[in-house]
């Protein structure tokens, strides 16, 4: 099969059945223990000739004790080049509970400049409940490396200090992923020592409310969830810049073309040692 480009940031499983022979077509699964409850993974099975994307334990900048941040292009390229990523490949990437962890790894090669990258709605769960092959294996790393060149686009990920300056930007909306009882202090945050509250100023979309039962939900929806803030450049933000992604993924499929995510996200923001200003 010939190689293929892919045109949207999220493909559905019959797209990947119909696609999954062309000769530039990577595999990612890029899974990733929820930190709260989002459905039950699917630990025993795999999308044949899959390798592992692990943003979490390996993927990352390692001179942090941040979780998952991202890290330099000169890593990230080392990193994907043994995965055999080519500038040309079309990498598809999924997770085990539908759509979780895999919108993170779809940012990361968005920020790392590779546009040729998709989420596959409803992940490995979708593709079961297809009926589609699965494996019990995932794929070695290949022998040879890929020529993949990270790219870094300045903007995609942001730092805590570019969110300060934008709290009281009106050109800027900040929106939080986590849970409303999250957000709003009634419940308590799943790390220990991070404080309870959102950032100033910022709007709460849990990012439940863009999917149905791991499945993004239909464009229309997410237009009305996104219509108020179109004009405006979007920061998302969540726990620890994992369900942000969702978000991002959201209004990237809503239309909205300038947004961020915040890498450090509320764990950042929050730690015990922080001195940002925090709402409750």
């Amino acid at each position: 099969m010939s190689k293929i480009k892919i045109t949207n940031s999220l493909v559905s499983v019959e797209w990947l059945k119909e696609n999954v022979s062309a000769e530039n077509l990577i595999l990612l699964d890029a899974d990733m223990p929820p930190v709260t409850h989002v459905g039950e993974a699917i630990t025993d099975s795999y999308i044949p000739n899959s390798s592992r994307f692990d943003f979490d334990h390996e993927i990352k900048d390692m001179n942090t004790s941040l979780p998952h941040m991202l890290p330099t292009p000169e890593f990230f390229t080392d990193e994907v080049q043994k995965l055999g990523v080519n500038q040309e490949s079309a990498i598809i990437v999924y997770d085990h509970v539908g759509v979780y962890a895999s919108p993170r790894a779809w940012w990361m090669f968005r920020a790392m400049g590779h546009e040729n990258v998709a989420v596959l709605d409803g992940g490995l769960p979708a593709w079961i409940k297809a009926g589609f092959e699965t494996s019990a294996h995932l794929k070695p790393k290949p022998t040879q490396r890929g020529n993949f060149k990270a790219n870094l686009q300045g903007d995609a990920f942001v730092n805590s200090a570019y969110v300060l300056k934008a709290l009281d930007d009106l050109q800027f909306t900040i929106l939080d992923a986590r849970s409303a009882g999250r957000f709003n202090s009634v419940e308590p945050e799943p790390r220990a020592g991070i404080k309870r509250g959102h950032i100033p100023n910022a709007k709460n979309i849990p990012f439940a409310n863009v999917l149905n039962n791991g499945v993004v939900k239909p464009k229309p929806d997410l237009q009305a969830i996104f219509e108020n803030y179109q004009n405006n450049k979007l920061v998302f933000y969540c726990g620890t810049g994992v369900t942000a992604c969702i978000l991002a993924l959201a209004a990237d499929q809503a239309g909205c073309k300038n947004f961020s995510v915040y890498d450090g996200s509320w764990t950042e923001w929050a730690g015990a040692t922080a001195t940002l200003p925090i709402e409750s």
